[in-house]
């Protein structure tokens, strides 16, 4: 029913693929215009909207890496780096 189209950014001009699945999503959902912009001009207009991310520097309390993280660090909590935490979590 579905078929994949080639449509073109708004704001960069390059052409980008509105897949089939993508198609499909917007009916169930009913939304009724196809997207005007790629995903890279979309993401970038996100980002835009909400300002930038403030990001601060921690020290991870397993192995003491630094490290940056999207909250400010407390010192009566633990913070891990990536790689701590994904070893605590499937520990």
């Amino acid at each position: 029913m579905f078929e994949d189209k080639v449509l073109v950014c708004k704001d960069c001009g390059a052409e980008f693929t509105f897949t089939a699945g993508e198609q499909e999503f917007y009916a169930e959902k009913g939304l009724k215009n196809e997207p005007t912009r790629c995903k890279a001009c979309r993401q970038a207009r996100k980002n835009a909207a909400r300002g930038p991310r403030v990001m601060y520097d921690a020290v991870c309390s397993e192995c003491g890496a630094s490290f940056k993280c999207k909250f400010e660090p407390r010192k009566d909590i633990p913070v891990y780096c990536d790689s701590c935490y994904a070893a605590r979590r499937n520990g």
